[in-house]
């Protein structure tokens, strides 16, 4: 019995107890939520920038944190600026804040709105279908997902987060 206690406290000190990914050396923040199970991230597309247009498979191999945001959303706005410092700290991930605003939207748009709120560093990605919010069951604005290397679905956020944290910079910056 005392071997047994021994074996599921290893498990979880070398495992955790479920709260972060396996990769991760320090422990998922709390405003995140680990999805159990995991699940392949949905098969969306998106508009870059310059009008190319993109899918989240692109990105496997990486961990990607994928925000949906939209400029009538002052959450979403009031937030954008950390998104922009967390992507500078942690370069080791790959912060993809889509633009959900609506089908007049347009990547100029989308960029000029990020440069007015000192985040023109995340680039101008626009989904004007919405498929983002449908293919992550997104009910919330802000809502944030983190997907692993393999394109799952790990963890979401749904609300805003002060992602530039330290707790939240040194997290990403332990993914491998």
């Amino acid at each position: 019995m005392i071997k047994l206690k021994a074996l599921a406290l290893s498990l979880v000190v070398l495992y955790g107890a479920g709260a972060a990914p396996v990769h991760a050396a320090t422990a998922m923040p709390k405003q995140l939520a680990a999805e159990k199970p995991a699940k392949a991230a949905p098969a969306v597309t998106f508009t870059d920038g310059k009008g190319a247009k993109h899918t989240l498979k692109e990105f496997q191999g990486k961990y990607v944190l994928v925000n949906l945001w939209a400029a009538w959303c002052a959450p979403c706005v009031a937030e954008l600026p950390a998104l922009a410092r967390l992507k500078a700290a942690a370069p080791n991930i790959h912060v993809l804040a889509v633009d959900l605003t609506g089908k007049a939207q347009t990547p100029a748009k989308s960029l000029a709105f990020l440069r007015e709120h000192k985040a023109a560093s995340l680039g101008a990605y626009v989904d004007t279908e919405r498929m983002f919010m449908r293919g992550f069951l997104a009910v919330v604005m802000p809502t944030t997902v983190l997907i692993d290397l393999q394109g799952k679905v790990v963890a979401r956020a749904e609300g805003p987060a002060e992602w530039a944290s330290p707790q939240f910079v040194n997290y990403f910056k332990s993914l491998k």
